[in-house]
């Protein structure tokens, strides 16, 4: 028991020396890799960042050729590195435990790459170190999931006309026709918005009244789907579901969010379409915005055909 409890607070290595399955892998490690993030479940945790420490242990395949001292055929220890970057300004996190699996699912997509150990660590949150470890091996992960390529879906921003016009059925019929994926946008209902007299407050209650408009959209069409994380949205542009966008959890999770607010819905929603790098976002009964990163096209709420 005292040697189980040793290896479970030693450093990864040693748990992967410990467990080593037969035949030979080498190791390559990452220790004490300090990196500063938002990250948390807590409210006290939101627009703070803290100390998150990261030791990384990957099994590799050895070379059967010689490595000629040659770095690109190796895997690199900058490998692990990115990977933990790539994941850290992908989207704001609140658990150790998805941070860790998604890290450990993209070292493990590298072909050398057998086993990952991966320990995560707050140093901030108490006098101790909080942390998480987690095992993967490439045979336990999808081996598609870290380089398949998103699907460029086409946007559209409804304005309010635009979602209590008669002709809403006949638009979702041309725009699904293309075969392309769709997520529609709103802004909030004509009503107004409770007011908080706080930034932070209002802002989510900004937000949240957008998410009204977005039911009331999909209660117009039963082909339309609320979604609000970018796991949902993936999963519905692969399998051809019409998305109407809730933006509450990724814009306030976002790592780099929209310069704009929810009073200016287009934007907000050129933002989303620039983050999925859309193909195209179309803008129906409301003006375009000045700068944007996708282009953009606008057609009035009168007009029936697309």
């Amino acid at each position: 028991m005292s040697s189980e409890i040793r290896l479970a607070f030693a450093h990864p290595s040693e748990r992967a020396s410990a467990t080593a399955r037969p035949g030979p892998l080498d190791r390559i490690s990452l220790r004490d890799h300090i990196v500063e993030v938002e990250i948390g479940a807590f409210q006290a945790e939101r627009g703070h960042t803290q100390r998150v420490c990261f030791n990384v242990v990957v099994e590799v395949e050895p070379l059967s050729a010689p490595i000629d001292d040659d770095v690109d055929r190796i895997l690199s220890y900058d490998r692990v590195t990115e990977a933990i970057a790539f994941e850290l300004a992908e989207e704001r996190l609140n658990l150790l435990e998805t941070l860790a699996a998604r890290v450990a699912e993209r070292i493990l997509a590298e072909p050398q790459a057998v086993r990952a150990f991966v320990r995560i660590e707050k140093l901030d949150r108490g006098p101790g170190a909080l942390g998480v470890e987690i095992v993967r091996s490439r045979d336990s992960v999808d081996d598609h999931g870290v380089a398949e390529e998103r699907p460029h879906p086409r946007l559209v921003f409804l304005s309010n006309d635009a979602i209590a016009a008669p002709h809403l059925g006949g638009w979702i019929d041309q725009m699904q026709a293309d075969g392309r994926p769709l997520i529609l946008c709103v802004g909030a209902p004509d009503a107004v918005a409770p007011r908080s007299g706080h930034a932070m407050t209002q802002r989510r209650i900004d937000l949240l009244a957008i998410e009204q408009n977005a039911w009331m959209l999909a209660a117009r069409d039963a082909r339309c789907v609320v979604v609000s994380t970018r796991t949902e949205l993936d999963w519905a542009m692969k399998n051809g579901q019409i998305c109407v966008w809730a933006p509450s959890k990724i814009v306030i999770d976002a790592v780099d969010g929209p310069e704009v607010g929810p009073s200016d819905p287009v934007g907000l929603a050129a933002w989303f379409a620039a983050t999925f790098e859309a193909e195209e976002m179309l803008v129906i009964g409301a003006a375009c915005p000045d700068d944007a990163g996708v282009p953009l096209r606008a057609v009035p709420s009168t007009q029936e055909t697309l």
